[in-house]
């Protein structure tokens, strides 16, 4: 015979302290946890057909199910804290810039005594709505930081008009959203900046994808520097690359290989830099003697290089702080803010890679 709990039922077909949970849903409904878990999360897009949705909802119902932190009329006097920002990012896991973002998002709430939750949705239109849809339902929810991997615009999400909500490396229409972004024009001039303290004036340009703004803006920067010295602007001397190692060894071989190659080559990220130090090795170059090499990012890897890359810093983590202050100042604080667009610049980082151009 089975043994009886205190209350007459079944031992174990009750929660901890009796409560129902999301296996009794299911074990009612004859469905797997999982698609109760997409039916009471509502998430769009999951395939799951209308009859078994009505079971799930309607054995939920039977038992007196709830979803975990949400707020019920039954509890009109319960009081829940709101303690956490919601940190929203298309992608976290293929690139550590957005990693690094979140962690300044997380320190400095934490110094203020919030928490931070992460959600990655991965461009996923379905899986972005139910991730938002289940962050307006936590009573506990501060405010949204909507944050992309690299900057662009978007379109922000119309279920993120009631919530307050700071735009993290990326930027809508003006004077609707805070938004915080890199100051990439400012950083391509600093790193050509840089060169041409040291006597460089010609100058090699390897870029990323030029569709992104990132790339845009470090153009920009480059050509503004060299403007500042009074250096014509040689579209010979860029070449678009991938962001990547390989094409960063290609375009600098190519720029090498020119009949009067530059002194010094500017590369719109470490990783295309490393590519750049490689070829210099392999066409007989030595840097910084023969040829200086400037990265941008910061990336660790840029400390361990041969010689250590000077370079750039992407300030990810400055920009993850910022976002968070300002959520906390509009969220918190009640402070009313104009929506603007805020760059965050980065330092000027300056290793051994780079030198004073041989007379």
């Amino acid at each position: 015979m089975a043994k009886k709990n205190g209350r007459g039922g079944e031992s174990g077909r009750r929660g901890e302290a009796g409560r129902p949970t999301m296996t009794d849903v299911a074990r009612i409904a004859g469905v797997s946890q999982s698609s109760v878990s997409l039916v009471l999360n509502e998430m769009s897009g999951s395939r799951i057909s209308p009859e078994t949705q009505a079971k799930v909802l309607e054995a939920a119902h039977k038992i007196g199910y709830k979803l975990p932190g949400v707020r019920h009329e039954a509890q009109p006097d319960t009081r829940i804290e709101k303690d956490t920002i919601a940190f929203v990012v298309d992608e976290i896991s293929t690139s550590p810039h957005p990693v690094v973002s979140l962690d300044g998002v997380r320190d400095y709430a934490f110094e203020q005594g919030f928490l931070t939750s992460a959600h990655a949705t991965r461009s996923n239109p379905d899986l972005e709505d139910a991730v938002l849809r289940s962050i307006l339902r936590d009573p506990t929810i501060v405010g949204v930081i909507y944050a992309t991997i690299f900057t662009r615009k978007v379109k922000v999400p119309d279920l993120l008009k009631n919530i307050p909500t700071v735009l993290l490396n990326c930027y809508a229409e003006p004077r609707q959203h805070m938004a915080i972004v890199p100051g990439e024009v400012a950083g391509g001039f600093a790193a050509t900046a840089h060169l041409t303290s040291l006597g460089h004036r010609r100058i090699g340009f390897i870029n990323g994808e030029p569709w992104m703004d990132a790339a845009v803006d470090r153009l920009k920067g480059y050509k503004q520097a060299l403007a500042t010295v009074d250096v014509a602007f040689d579209e010979t001397l860029v070449r678009d690359g991938d962001w990547l190692p390989l094409r960063g060894y290609e375009a600098g071989l190519d720029l090498l290989s020119m009949p009067n190659p530059p002194t010094a080559i500017f590369c719109g990220n470490d990783l295309m830099a490393i590519g750049v130090m490689e070829a210099a090795a392999e066409k007989g170059f030595r840097v910084p003697e023969d040829l200086s090499v400037m990265g941008y990012d910061d990336q660790e890897l840029a400390r361990y290089t041969h010689p250590p890359l000077s370079t750039l810093v992407l300030p990810n983590y400055e920009m993850g702080q910022k976002a968070a202050e300002t959520l906390i100042d509009m969220a918190v604080h009640e402070k009313s803010l104009r929506p603007m667009t805020i760059k965050v610049d980065g330092p000027l980082v300056v290793r051994t890679s780079t030198a004073k151009k041989k007379s």
